[in-house]
């Protein structure tokens, strides 16, 4: 980096604080260059011969079943109601029908007892369905 002195009296030279951007600007341009040129050399492929194979094509939108569990400990599968021993056959059923496998939308009343959502999830989980979601009311109420 070069200092350049102001002409001035004799003795009371002060160097130049600016910096020269010109050897900058030089190097980025020519940078500039050899990148332009080079570019095009990137653009070489390696020929490869992938398989082919068939398949279906994987649906955007999942199964979602949707299960309740109310305030008076009623379970509803899908809006239809159900009881406590025929729900995990229904699941069954429902988690082998063709497809993937379904996610499970649990709706559960805020006077819930734990244990029965629980009993819900342990059901759900014995024949198979691992996604589990649980659904929130988002409207705003009074605490309690």
């Amino acid at each position: 980096m070069a200092f350049n002195f102001n002409g001035g009296p004799v003795g009371h030279t002060q160097p130049m604080m600016e910096i020269n951007t010109t050897p900058l600007v030089d190097v980025m341009l020519v940078l500039l260059v050899i990148f332009i040129i080079t570019a095009p050399l990137f653009q070489q492929a390696v020929p490869v011969d992938l398989p082919r194979v068939a398949s279906t094509p994987v649906g955007d939108d999942p199964r979602v079943l949707r299960l309740v569990l109310d305030g008076q400990g009623q379970v509803f599968l899908d809006g239809q109601p159900v009881d406590e021993a025929a729900l995990p056959e229904r699941l069954a059923a429902l988690a082998a029908a063709p497809g993937a496998v379904p996610e499970l939308h649990l709706h559960a009343d805020r006077g819930s007892r734990y244990e029965r959502v629980t009993e819900l999830m342990a059901a759900a989980q014995g024949v198979g369905i691992t996604r589990i979601a649980f659904v929130t009311d988002s409207s705003s109420r009074e605490a309690r």
